[in-house]
């Protein structure tokens, strides 16, 4: 009896994406997993929990997993945020 064996889990390194703009980091993770990892999350870091409407006008302060670990299509990706016109990184 053969017993099937499951492929390998791809994994990929987190780019550093600090400075971009939400939109830009959500296509750079997109783009490098070749859309196996399609969804991310963000956080308001000013700590107001607004939401993030127009990604463009949101940029990117930190992630989660940092730049340079590994991630799979399981790993949750955050990024934490500021608006772009008003705001810098905390």
């Amino acid at each position: 009896m053969v017993v099937p064996t499951s492929a390998p889990t791809r994994s990929w390194t987190m780019p550093d994406l600090t400075g971009r703009n939400l939109q830009a980091a959500q296509d750079a993770i997109q783009a490098l997993t070749n859309d196996e990892v399609f969804f991310t999350s963000s956080t308001d870091l000013t700590g107001r929990g607004r939401n993030q409407v127009l990604d463009r006008n949101w940029q990117v302060c930190t992630s989660t997993p940092a730049p340079g670990a590994t991630f799979t299509k399981d790993t949750a990706i955050n990024f934490g945020v500021v608006r772009v016109d008003t705001e810098r990184c905390p």
